[in-house]
């Protein structure tokens, strides 16, 4: 027991007569703790790069909302009108009247004829 302990201490392993077999399994575990970083990078990454976007989806959202109220506020008839006055333009007293158009019918080809 102390013996095997103090070779391990020492790495008698990696330079023993069968070492190759060690160095390809320390090799293989150090590659795949490379990989495992990496993927813990680019995740953070991705988590880093979410939040930004959400955060600037909220803040296109508010100035959305807040666009819209003040167009709302534009297209209000008291807005327009005051607007309208600053520039002299003032509203009819006179009432909108209907223009109804009677579209004449097509006579057909015999109905043509006979006249």
């Amino acid at each position: 027991m102390k013996t095997s302990l103090y070779n391990i201490l020492k790495a008698r392993f990696l330079i023993n007569d069968d070492a190759v077999k060690n160095w390809r399994f320390i090799v293989f575990i150090i590659l795949l703790a490379i990989i495992m970083i990496a993927n813990t990078q680019r995740y953070e990454q991705k988590v880093f790069k979410i939040a930004a976007l959400t955060s600037q989806v909220k803040e296109l959202r508010s100035e959305f909302v807040d666009r819209r109220s003040q167009l709302m506020k534009l297209r209000m008839e008291s807005t327009v009108s005051a607007k309208m006055v600053e520039k002299e333009i003032f509203p009819s007293t006179v009432p909108p009247m209907k223009i109804k158009v009677k579209k004449e019918e097509e006579k057909s080809f015999l109905k043509k004829l006979w006249q």
